[in-house]
């Protein structure tokens, strides 16, 4: 990921706690319960998008699965900044750590 992306992050979430009043810790543990609320999104959007509701029918398309799921990134990287300024290095750190695991060292 690059560094423009986290910078947008950074941004996103000084918009999204600046004129907060709750406690900094109140404010992380609530962002990572969006990440859920987001999940939901994604699930519903999938549901929408095999017309698997009867009473909905056929009511999203796999692009509104991929941007849901783009939800889900952003809610989560805002959350990993929120937690730790230096996501970007423990994410790219933990990225590094998986791919070894899943396909060995490259």
């Amino acid at each position: 990921m690059d560094d423009s992306a986290w910078a947008t992050i950074a941004e996103l979430n000084h918009w999204l706690t600046k004129d907060s009043e709750l406690p900094e810790q109140t404010q992380q543990i609530l962002q990572i319960l969006k990440i859920s609320e987001e999940a939901g999104e994604v699930a519903e959007a999938v549901i929408g998008a095999t017309g698997q509701n009867p009473r909905k029918g056929f009511s999203h398309s796999w692009g509104d699965v991929e941007r849901e799921l783009c939800d889900v990134v952003i809610t989560s990287m805002v959350a990993l900044v929120q937690l730790n300024p230096a996501a970007a290095e423990v994410f790219a750190e933990h990225l590094r750590q998986v791919r070894a695991r899943a396909l060995g060292p490259s």
